[in-house]
């Protein structure tokens, strides 16, 4: 009963108080709604149109559809994975101590490696290190900055409250696509990770940049078109019209946003590739 109270004044908040992070609103009125405690509407409420109220609902149920659907395929897909892959309690366990922690970076994979497919911890790991990895953190700070600085989109506002709404909506956007691509690409066992081919050239290097944004590897090995990116993708940027600001929660925004995140997938399919390159040069040259 505690924390139905406190949630429950963290959404009375919310709604109260426009300087909460905007990102959160569909958390919080979620919170104020469905939690079963004592229930007063704010006052900001009274004045609301009935068309406000309806899309305050509609953010809610597609933001609950969501996170509903990605834990729905997740459970399923690990569900199918024990099964599919029975092994015995000491090798079970001998494999364990052999794995590497949750957050830990992932390896850099090789196309001339042997394949091995992508386990249901594998595609945990992926989700992490591609959500709030270095790379995706320093990227998400960069684009929140410039964004910040022309005050795009003008809703936010300047300053810190400003960079930190975007920076938490860029946040939501990225979780919910690879969250998407994770959970979908499993039922029929496309890989979403990258895998460089480092004894190539320059230019078949660069090809391969290109052709790994629209294509993945599935568990025989053999590349095929990427389906499960070609929905979360497109899919988290449409969604994400529900719970965005007004002025960028549209289909042209939405269509340039999913032009984007394929530009961005190649570019950090283009750091994967090159950077361990760069390391090894530049900082074992100076060590």
């Amino acid at each position: 009963m505690y924390w139905r109270g406190v949630l429950k004044s963290t959404a009375a908040v919310r709604l109260d108080e426009p300087g909460i992070p905007h990102f959160l609103e569909p958390y919080s009125v979620v919170a104020f709604y469905l939690l079963p405690c004592e229930r007063s509407a704010p006052e900001s409420l009274a004045p609301r149109s009935t068309k406000q109220l309806m899309t305050i609902n509609t953010r809610v149920s597609a933001l609950s559809g969501a996170i509903f659907l990605a834990a729905l395929l997740a459970g399923a897909t690990g569900a199918l994975a024990q099964s599919a892959q029975p092994s015995t309690d000491q090798a079970g366990e001998s494999r364990q101590s052999r794995q590497p922690s949750l957050p830990s970076p992932l390896a850099s994979r090789t196309i001339p490696s042997p394949y091995q497919p992508i386990t249901p911890r594998g595609r945990v790991r992926w989700f992490i290190a591609s959500t709030i990895g270095p790379q995706q953190l320093v990227g998400g700070v960069f684009t929140s900055a410039i964004a910040t600085a022309i005050d795009s989109p003008r809703e936010y506002g300047p300053g810190w409250g400003g960079f930190g709404d975007r920076f938490g909506m860029r946040l939501t956007g990225v979780s919910t696509g690879n969250a998407m691509e994770a959970s979908l690409g499993a039922l029929w066992g496309e890989d979403p990770r990258y895998f460089r081919a480092p004894e190539k050239s320059f230019r078949v290097r660069f090809r391969f940049v290109i052709k790994e944004t629209f294509v993945a590897r599935r568990r025989d090995g053999t590349f095929a078109p990427a389906y499960a990116r070609f929905v979360a993708i497109p899919g988290n940027n449409f969604l994400s019209n529900t719970w965005r600001a007004d002025t960028e929660a549209d289909a042209p925004h939405a269509a340039l946003r999913t032009l984007l995140g394929f530009a961005g997938r190649a570019a950090g399919n283009a750091f994967d590739e090159f950077w361990p390159d760069v390391e090894a040069r530049v900082f074992h040259r100076r060590s």
